[in-house]
């Protein structure tokens, strides 16, 4: 079988997800993929290896100012004619499959070139009955048809009875319970400025907190606040050894938080109905507090709580590569209960997801 993998760029989740899925389909010798990214610059790529010689295009992508969803910049910016060239450019013969984490360019390719395409994102769930904050009309269309497929998995912490499967952790974080944890807070919030996190983080001086920031080149050190630039190695090994986070509203860092049981601050991209809802769901669930804009007070509140909890995810994405292969894409019920038998819910958790 040969596949093509569209991978939308604009966030690390959508990659950190397709790197558990390439290690898995590299171990195969009856499948070939090739890899295509959208939504950010070439150059702005790292930790790519596991993918080979994957290719990239420009796509649509979102601007972002001070922490916030800029929709007519997003709107301004976008180049459409270059992304109807690169929909009418991808040549899609050959392929067998096109598998989508929300990227466009090789959805409405597929979909032009009538190639069978299958979409496993954590979006895709957006298109069932789950819990949602925030969402507008527009938000809804956009996760309709922003990159559409013939079949579709999503991707999210519970089933709600839908086409939804679990989210994949990498198998590092998954026997990482013997690590002791060290007094500092991980960071990750690459839409807000260095300025503003630092001003707000400065003040806790008896906190220490390490911050990875696509904005920082070379790691250095002001007061009480370590800078580190984008590393999948590095930023893994700091999750782990960690004592806490504060993170956007992505679902794919939150999932790996949950895995190790790290107690979660959240602060949702504003304007992202998407980060809003993975926010709202685990406040609701007691899994997390949110954060809604970057205050000293409310940071330093949390600092003092402890509202960590730990569910165990599959790592092993095996069986789901083997359903994949299989083809017979449009028979989800079967796949979706196997890998739903792996999750292990706190008693408490398993409590509140049947209310929400």
């Amino acid at each position: 079988m040969k596949i093509l993998y569209g991978i939308q760029g604009t966030g690390n989740g959508h990659i950190a997800r397709a790197r558990l899925m390439a290690e898995a389909f590299n171990k195969r010798s009856e499948v070939h993929v090739d890899y295509l990214f959208t939504g950010r610059d070439k150059d702005a790529y790292f930790d790519m290896q596991v993918f080979n010689e994957y290719s990239t295009r420009t796509g649509l992508s979102f601007v972002t100012e001070n922490g916030a969803l800029h929709r007519f910049k997003t709107l301004k910016q976008a180049k459409l004619f270059e992304f109807m060239r690169d929909v009418n450019k991808l040549d899609l013969s050959g392929y067998d499959l096109v598998l989508n984490d929300f990227e466009p360019v090789s959805a409405w390719a597929a979909k032009k070139q009538k190639v069978p395409s299958l979409s496993i994102s954590h979006q895709a769930a957006f298109n069932y009955s789950v819990p949602t904050e925030a969402e507008g009309v527009v938000d809804k269309i956009i996760t309709k048809h922003f990159a559409p497929t013939d079949f579709a998995l999503g991707v999210h912490w519970y089933h709600f009875n839908q086409a939804i499967i679990p989210p994949f952790v990498p198998a590092e974080l998954a026997c990482s319970a013997d690590i002791e944890a060290q007094p500092f807070v991980l960071v990750y919030l690459p839409f807000e400025t260095t300025m503003s996190i630092q001003q707000a983080l400065a003040p806790l001086s008896e906190t220490t907190f390490y911050c990875y920031h696509p904005e920082v080149k070379t790691p250095y050190i002001d007061k009480n606040v370590h800078w580190f630039p984008p590393s999948k190695d590095g930023f893994h090994h700091a999750l782990m050894s960690c004592s806490r986070v504060i993170a956007n509203g992505g679902f794919e860092l939150a999932t790996e938080c949950l895995s190790l049981g790290k107690a979660l601050l959240m602060k949702p991209l504003n304007g992202q109905f998407e980060q809003f809802s993975n926010a709202f769901t685990l406040r609701q669930l007691g899994l997390s507090d949110t954060l809604f804009a970057l205050d000293t007070d409310n940071i330093e509140e949390w600092l003092t709580e402890n509202r960590a909890s730990k569910i165990k995810f599959p790592s092993n994405i095996n069986r789901f590569i083997d359903w994949i292969l299989a083809g017979n894409w449009s028979d989800t019920q079967g796949i979706c209960q196997e890998l739903w038998q792996e999750v292990e819910f706190p008693s408490e958790v398993s409590k509140k997801f049947s209310h929400i």
